[in-house]
């Protein structure tokens, strides 16, 4: 029954084929032999074509291929927390007897005390007058004074800060271990976190990370012990800190912050009454 009905269907188009002129620009020997062709090609070789040919620059489409995929200019946050800083520490390629690899070695750690003027100096009461105390209550020594501690006990370039590992930054934080060595000995190891807020601020947050490494080492020498001390922190604030209320500047949030009792309230705070 179909074969019937498409030998029907066919006549008709057979006729009004051939009533057509010779001139005509309506053909089915061209099409008829093109997909011929096109039936006896290789699949190979259709896909080979298909890998091998350019578009035009001109074309459309060619134009919003660049433009859906563009090629970065600057390492986004992802990249960097896949492949870090590349900024892992050299192995060196010596004896033990020509140089200390202090990315791996332990060299001189507790063998003996410090000497006594060394001692007094890391072991010295904190000065009140230089601890400062965050909003929310956290007491702190700035970084630069642990540094000048340490300058004062073994002298400039008496003491160091090696790194032990690679830097390791994820979507919001650096971190990475360091070693203090002083007069050629390990005294501690500690790792350091600095949070970012954007990319353009990671070069700020390792070097952030770099003091806060520091100060974690500082502990095992001593220096301002009394800021871990609970009784000591809680005098402390007793006699030289207080709370006050206060607005913020732009979203005129109200809270409760802790300042200094001979400090004013800073920008972006504005201390209410």
């Amino acid at each position: 029954m179909s074969l019937r009905i498409s030998r029907s269907l066919s006549r008709p188009l057979r006729r009004s084929l051939s009533s057509l002129p010779p001139s005509s620009s309506l053909s089915t020997r061209p099409y008829t032999q093109s997909l011929r062709q096109h039936q006896q090609q290789p699949t190979s070789s259709s896909n080979a074509n298909n890998t091998t040919t350019q578009p035009s620059s001109t074309h459309p489409d060619s134009r919003a291929t660049r433009i859906l995929s563009p090629t970065p200019s600057h390492p986004t946050t992802d990249n960097i927390s896949k492949t870090g800083l590349s900024d892992k520490p050299l192995e060196l390629d010596v004896s033990p007897a020509e140089k200390i690899d202090w990315t791996r070695s332990f060299h001189g750690l507790s063998a003996e005390p410090f000497p006594k003027d060394v001692a007094d100096i890391l072991l010295a009461p904190t000065d009140p007058e230089e601890v400062e105390i965050k909003p929310d209550g956290i007491l702190y020594l700035p970084e630069i004074k642990y540094r000048r501690i340490l300058n004062r006990a073994f002298g400039p370039g008496g003491w160091g800060l090696v790194p032990r590992s690679e830097s390791i930054v994820t979507p919001k934080t650096v971190t990475r271990e360091y070693a203090l060595v002083c007069n050629g000995r390990l005294v501690s190891v500690a790792r350091g976190e600095q949070d970012y807020f954007s990319p353009d601020g990671i070069p700020t947050a390792t070097e952030g990370c770099r003091s806060n490494a520091l100060v974690r080492c500082c502990k095992d020498l001593g220096i301002a012990s009394e800021l871990w001390d609970p009784r000591w922190i809680r005098k402390f604030k007793a006699q030289y800190t207080r709370e006050a209320f206060v607005e913020h500047v732009v979203n005129k949030r109200k809270s409760k912050i802790w300042v200094r009792k001979d400090d004013q309230v800073a920008y972006p705070w504005k201390e209410t009454r």
